[in-house]
C-alpha cells in the first residue's frame, strides 16, 4: 500500500512539472519552428537539427512558460481557469520550479549550441527573457497593450527554426513572425472578453477590463483584418504559390467571420470559440504553407 501511494505521488509530481511547461502551448510553437526549418531549406533539415534543436527551443520555451507559472502565482489562485495550477495550489514550491526553469533553459541553450549555431542560441534566450522577464513580470501589470507588445518574444520560434536551419536570419521568416504577431491580439483578446471578471478580479489591465468588451471587439475585428492582409503577403512576394493563397483567404476569411459574430454578440460563447478557432487558425495556416511548400518544389 506505501508503495503504490508512493508511486502516485511520484506520478502527481511529474505531470505538475509537465504542467509548469505549457505543454500544449509549446506543441503549438514547435509546430511553427518546424514550418520555419523545413520552408528555409530545399536540401532538407539535417537529423540532429530537426530533433535537438526543436528540442532546445521547446526546453527554453518550456522554462520560460516555468518562470511564467511563478510570477503569476498569486493570479494564478483568484482564477478559474488557473487556480488549480501547481504552483497555486501549493504542489510545487516556487523555488523549485526556479530550479526547474533554469535547469530547462540552460539544457536548451546547450542543445542549441551544440546542434544548432550561436545566432539561434543567442535569439531563443531573447525570446525566453522577453516572456518571462519583459511580458510576464512587466508588461502583464503595466498596460492593457501587453498581448501587443509582448506578443512579440512568442511570434519567434519560425524565426528560430529557420535561423537554425540556415544559419542566418532572412525576410521570409521574419513574415512568418509577422503573421503571429498580428495572429495573438484577436486570440488572446477573445480569451481575455471570455475571462474578464477574472482579470478584473486578478487586477490585470487588460483590454476589455480597462477599455470595455465593444472597445475590444472592435479591436479584435481591426486586427484580425491586418491579420488576413499580414497572411497573404507569402504569396505577394512568391514564398508560396496558390495553394496557400486558397487556404490563408479561406481560414482568414473564417476568422473574420467569427470576429464579427463577437462583435454583434449574436450566439452564445463567442468569445471562447472565437479563440478556439484562432488556435486551429494558427495551425492550418502554417500547415498550409509547408504543404505548399514542397508541392512547388515537386512541380
Amino acid at each position: 500500500m506505501a508503495t503504490l501511494i508512493g508511486e502516485r505521488h511520484s506520478q502527481a509530481i511529474w505531470r505538475d512539472y509537465l504542467e509548469l511547461t505549457k505543454p500544449k502551448v509549446v506543441v503549438l510553437m514547435l509546430i511553427t519552428s518546424l514550418v520555419g526549418m523545413f520552408l528555409a531549406t530545399r536540401a532538407g533539415v539535417p537529423w540532429t537539427v530537426l530533433v535537438f534543436g526543436n528540442l532546445g527551443i521547446a526546453m527554453c520555451a518550456g522554462g520560460a512558460a516555468a518562470v511564467n507559472h511563478v510570477v503569476d502565482r498569486r493570479i494564478d489562485a483568484v482564477m478559474a481557469r488557473t487556480h488549480k495550477r501547481p504552483l497555486a495550489e501549493g504542489r510545487v514550491s516556487p523555488t523549485a520550479a526556479l530550479t526547474f526553469a533554469f535547469a530547462l533553459a540552460l539544457a536548451g541553450q546547450a542543445l542549441l549550441l551544440t546542434f544548432t549555431n550561436p545566432l539561434t542560441a543567442w535569439l531563443t534566450l531573447a525570446s525566453l527573457l522577453g516572456y518571462a522577464v519583459i511580458y510576464t513580470g512587466f508588461l502583464k501589470r503595466a498596460t492593457p497593450q501587453n498581448i501587443v507588445i509582448g506578443g512579440l518574444a512568442g511570434a519567434a520560434p519560425p524565426l528560430l527554426g529557420w535561423v537554425a536551419a540556415t544559419g542566418h536570419v532572412s525576410a521570409e521568416p521574419l513574415l512568418l513572425v509577422l503573421i503571429i504577431f498580428a495572429w495573438t491580439p484577436p486570440h488572446f483578446w477573445a480569451l481575455a472578453i471570455h475571462r474578464k471578471e477574472e482579470y478584473a478580479k486578478a487586477d490585470i489591465p487588460m483590454l476589455p477590463v480597462t477599455h470595455g468588451e465593444h472597445y475590444t471587439k472592435v479591436h479584435i475585428v481591426l486586427y484580425t483584418f491586418v491579420l488576413l492582409a499580414v497572411s497573404l503577403l507569402p504569396f505577394v512576394i512568391h514564398m508560396s504559390g496558390m495553394l496557400y493563397l486558397i487556404c490563408a483567404l479561406g481560414l482568414g476569411a473564417r476568422f473574420l467571420q467569427w470576429a464579427f459574430v463577437l462583435y454583434r454578440g449574436t450566439r452564445p460563447h463567442a468569445a471562447i470559440n472565437t479563440f478556439k478557432y484562432s488556435i486551429y487558425y494558427l495551425f492550418l495556416l502554417f500547415i498550409a504553407l509547408l504543404v505548399d511548400h514542397y508541392l512547388l518544389l515537386n512541380l
